[in-house]
């Protein structure tokens, strides 16, 4: 008979000796244990998803870039992408120190008065304040970037970022603090009156285009755009492949910009998902359908906006409408943005390379009206009538103080370049480079695409 090793015993012994101490310590489960327990793996959801969210966001960035480079000449493509860099560097910053404190800080009934730095903050706190900080600061660098598009290919670099760092720091949040500011302290009086604006089509996408509207104005037209007759004449973007790959780039982060801005991993998330995408697609198909019949062909830039338009216009009732009305919302966004755009170019003559005001400002306000007039709860005047009020307290705020700032940078510092540098290209006057050594071209060929 073969003995037994003596680890084997010692180990048996171990075992028979731990497992029962284990037992004795172990507390039987209770109900408010694992009430605890729940909340707490909801608590750690709620932060994966909604710092997800704002890296998704944060990506749309890209896609801002690639849209507005694609749209624009390749002679300006380094200015577009140190501004799409900076504007979200430099409104971060300000975000942190402002603006973050203005729009959700303790109110006095117009803005926050605290939170300033985040000084919320100790360490003896729940530090939820770095996640919703996180996820509010892309969702104010969309609303400055907006205005970058619409002042492409004229605008100084110094100028850009004075403007980007006013409207992050203090045109945005002031806005947002009416519509939003219960989010975290404050308490806003357009969201006191149940103005519905889930994810930010007038709050964010609104509130930037009317900035570019009145940037768009006080600059001027670029170099060549109207004749002397006063019609106006296409200057050609020189790469719509990057313009497409932006579109993407910003539907695929609209899934993060709308979802996320439950903040909370919960199955609310589904249905706006799917309100979203509905809406882009309706947009597209009806921009693109519209173009056909206005143009004669199905014309690509106009297509893209159209998605665009639809995204811009279903951020607000994303979460509100069925999806029904999100195909609906979206299909008469894409009409409008064609419309929009058009009328802007040719019969006000503002020079708008990219269409945002079209696409974020226009459509920004049909989107929150349609979340009024299509609210699943059913239709209801006074709820229609606090839309509008909350369109029009947005316009009143945002373009006369953006216009005064304009007007003061143009006067002190300048905005916009001279004759020759926006010739040139701005990649070669404002950044010492170009973003396509092996191609270079002649100044002159300004109004041909390059």
């Amino acid at each position: 008979m073969k003995r037994i090793p003596v680890f084997l015993i010692l180990l048996t012994v171990l075992v028979l000796w731990t497992v029962p101490a284990f037992a004795e310590e172990a507390a039987p489960p209770t109900i408010e244990g694992n009430a605890q327990a729940i909340a707490g793996v909801q608590k750690h959801a709620d932060y994966l998803w909604t710092l997800i969210a704002a890296f998704l966001v944060f990506f749309m960035q890209a896609g801002f870039a690639m849209v507005e480079a694609g749209f624009t000449r390749a002679k300006n493509a380094v200015n577009i992408m140190m501004k799409n860099l900076m504007d979200f560097s430099i409104g971060s910053l300000g975000f942190w120190a402002l603006g973050f404190g203005l729009m959700f800080g303790t109110t006095n009934g117009l803005f926050g008065t605290t939170s300033f730095f985040l000084s919320d903050f100790t360490t003896d706190k729940d530090p939820w304040i770095f996640a919703f900080w996180m996820f509010q600061t892309v969702f104010a660098a969309t609303a400055a970037t907006i205005v970058s598009g619409a002042m492409a290919e004229r605008t100084k670099f110094v100028s850009y970022m004075a403007y980007s760092v006013v409207i992050s720091a203090i045109i945005y949040p002031v806005f947002g603090s009416w519509a939003w500011g219960s989010l975290y302290k404050g308490s806003g009086w357009l969201e006191g009156m149940g103005f519905i604006d889930f994810a930010g089509s007038t709050v964010v996408h609104s509130v930037g285009g009317w900035a570019a509207l009145a940037g768009a104005m006080v600059l001027g037209p670029r170099i060549g755009k109207y004749g002397p007759d006063g019609k106006a004449k296409a200057i050609p973007g020189h790469n719509m492949t990057l313009a497409a790959l932006g579109v993407f780039i910003l539907w695929f982060g609209w899934f993060g910009f709308n979802p996320g801005s439950t903040t909370a991993a919960n199955t609310d998330i589904a249905l706006i998902a799917a309100n979203t995408n509905l809406a882009a697609a309706a947009g597209a198909v009806s921009a693109m359908f519209t173009a056909w019949i206005m143009f004669k062909k199905p014309e690509g830039s106009m297509a893209l906006n159209g998605a665009l338009a639809g995204l811009v216009a279903i951020t607000a009732g994303c979460a509100n409408v069925t999806p029904s009305s999100s195909v609906l919302i979206g299909l008469i966004a894409g009409v409008l943005v064609v419309v929009s755009v058009v009328f802007i170019d040719k019969t006000l003559k503002i020079d708008d390379p990219v269409g945002a005001i079209s696409v974020h400002g226009v459509c920004g306000a049909w989107g929150t009206l349609g979340a009024g007039l299509f609210d699943s709860a059913g239709f209801s005047a006074k709820v229609v009538m606090v839309q509008l009020i909350g369109i029009g307290a947005a316009f009143l705020w945002v373009f006369p103080v953006a216009f005064i700032l304009f007007k003061t940078i143009k006067s002190t510092i300048g905005l916009r370049v001279t004759p020759e540098e926006e010739l040139e290209g701005l990649d070669f006057s404002e950044h010492g480079n170009v973003a396509y050594p092996d191609f270079q071209t002649h100044p002159s060929a300004s109004n041909s695409g390059i």
